[in-house]
């Protein structure tokens, strides 16, 4: 259940790849956003009573058979609509207008930079663009519209787009046929700025003070005097959420965490010292490292070992669960671009890159309900959220690190000895980064053990042994990467001390893929 807003702005998902984008830039406005897939976004209409209303690019086009269109609800609600890309012209569709193909006729499409000319003067301009200027904005469109739906005013034009901008002040309808969420709009941002604070009126005064404040009152209502058991990664989702829970209800949350031997250097001390110590929050430990690597012996396939690390922490899980007796809630970190992807916005399957460790099949077998405080709430929002709780950046800045550890960093077969090559690889990859003060400049680094002997040379001996790879990677959300350039100098004092320091390994080779089209992890 979303948790009450008074000011929300609904986007309406059609199945772009930029979607989150929108949502994003409404919420770096100061206003509250969901997503809805086009199919259930008369639901969300109804249950979020929305200030205005945002329609999104797609993949599909408007004149194709069974193409999808927008609730007539929200035409019929009076609320001001904006509407992007595909957004534009199913709008100017349903609203009396005409949308051609770009299949087969004499406009091939419009993709990528495109200069915008302002010809009319327009609410989302204000303090933007004036007329006779000229813009930078982002194309992605194969159709375009040939007749605007009555009511409308063209307010900026491109050579491929004579519509690239349409407004119907009266009753506050605005399309734009190129992408102002994403960063090759410069002033896109502002311009959707523009819509929800001068179009739909909202305040922009939504914070995450204010969130946290309303999450508290949320989790007291739903879990009453019972009981919540939170699985701990030791991540920074899963420790926000419980740090949040539990200033909502106190000793009535009990931590676990599942020791699986596939940690970062000195990651259980560090979970036990901010739980135990700083927080008091109570903690169940588990030291099932032994258990792992016994099932882990001989798997060398990456979705065995994450299908095998996630049923294994799923055993432990329940089996703890029940020592801690009575629990009804499942606390889990889950955040919004994973209830997200998890819809289709067509309700069919998506293609599987690879399998995500999570618990989410446990409330099945553990007869649980679900409590996820960060389901709402972007990764950065829930670092915000975390020094909001008076985590340190230090901690909340941390890079993501995922379910199965280490075990995804070790092509080939997982071993205690091999994760403990591994771990002091990393540690001493990470403190370089760090003293070089490009911790945070960084969205993810780390240090991967190959399934590569080498020969080299020591002194006068000769040696065989692992070669270590080493990934960095900037990136705004994940879903793309580049790799992040260091000098020669970095990478040189880091591999001097991987091989000097850490016994098994002989060589270092840094990874200059970016995503795509590679992945950020190797496995």
């Amino acid at each position: 259940m979303s948790i009450a807003h008074e000011e929300t702005i609904l986007i309406v998902d059609f199945g772009s790849q930029v979607t989150q984008l929108i949502a994003r830039r409404v919420r770096e406005a100061g206003v509250y956003s969901e997503i809805a897939p086009f199919n259930m976004a008369e639901e969300a209409f109804h249950r979020l009573k929305p200030k205005g209303i945002i329609l999104s690019g797609s993949p599909a086009g408007v004149p194709d058979e069974g193409s999808p269109r927008a609730p007539e609800v929200i035409f019929e609600s009076g609320l001001p609509i904006l509407g992007i890309c595909y957004g534009q012209q199913v709008m100017t569709h349903q609203l009396g207008g005409t949308v051609e193909s770009g299949s087969g006729g004499d406009f091939g499409g419009e993709f990528g930079r495109a200069f915008i000319e302002i010809s009319e003067e327009c609410v989302l301009f204000d303090g933007l663009w004036q007329v006779g200027e000229k813009h930078q904005v982002w194309m992605s469109h194969g159709d375009k519209v040939t007749e605007f739906a009555p009511g409308f005013r063209i307010v900026a034009t491109t050579e491929g787009a004579p519509f690239a901008l349409i407004a119907d002040d009266e009753r506050r309808y605005y399309g734009t046929q190129f992408h102002p969420e994403v960063v090759h709009t410069p002033d896109g941002g502002k311009m959707i700025g523009n819509f929800v604070r001068h179009v739909c009126g909202c305040a922009g005064d939504w914070t995450m003070a204010e969130y946290k404040d309303a999450k508290i009152a949320e989790i007291r209502e739903q879990v009453g005097d019972k009981k919540v058991i939170c699985g701990l990664s030791g991540g920074v989702d899963s420790s926000v959420a419980a740090i949040l829970i539990h200033e909502a209800i106190g000793d009535q949350l009990t931590c676990v965490f599942v020791d699986h031997g596939l940690l970062r250097m000195n990651e259980r001390e560090q979970v036990e010292t901010l739980f135990r110590d700083h927080y008091n929050i109570p903690l169940v430990v588990v030291d099932a490292e032994a258990r792992f690597m016994k099932g882990l012996a001989g798997v060398t396939d990456p979705e065995k070992k994450r299908k095998f690390i996630g049923g294994e922490f799923i055993e432990v899980f329940d089996e703890e669960s029940g020592r801690v007796g009575g629990a009804d809630f499942l606390a889990q970190g889950t955040l919004y671009p994973d209830v997200i992807e998890s819809v289709s916005f067509t309700g069919g399957p998506s293609v599987t890159i690879k399998s995500h460790h999570n618990v989410g099949g446990l409330p099945e077998r553990m007869n649980m309900k679900l409590v996820e405080p960060l389901r709402e709430l972007f990764k950065d929002e829930v670092r915000d959220l975390g020094r909001e709780l008076g985590l340190n950046d230090q901690f909340v800045g941390r890079h993501p690190f995922p379910g199965p550890g280490l075990a995804i960093r070790i092509p080939g077969e997982v071993t205690k000895e091999r994760c403990d090559i591994l771990r002091k690889a990393d540690a001493i990859y990470l403190e370089e980064i760090r003293n070089a003060g490009l911790y945070d400049a960084i969205w993810q680094a780390f240090a991967v053990l190959l399934p590569v002997k080498t020969v080299g040379v020591m002194g006068d001996q000769r040696t065989y042994d692992n070669v270590c790879g080493l990934r960095a990677v900037t990136s705004t959300d994940g879903m793309t990467a580049d790799v992040y350039p260091f000098d020669a100098s970095f990478l040189t004092r880091v591999s001097t001390r991987i091989v000097n320091e850490v016994k098994g390994i002989n060589r270092v080779v840094y990874d200059y893929t970016s995503k795509p089209p590679g992945t950020i992890e190797w496995e």
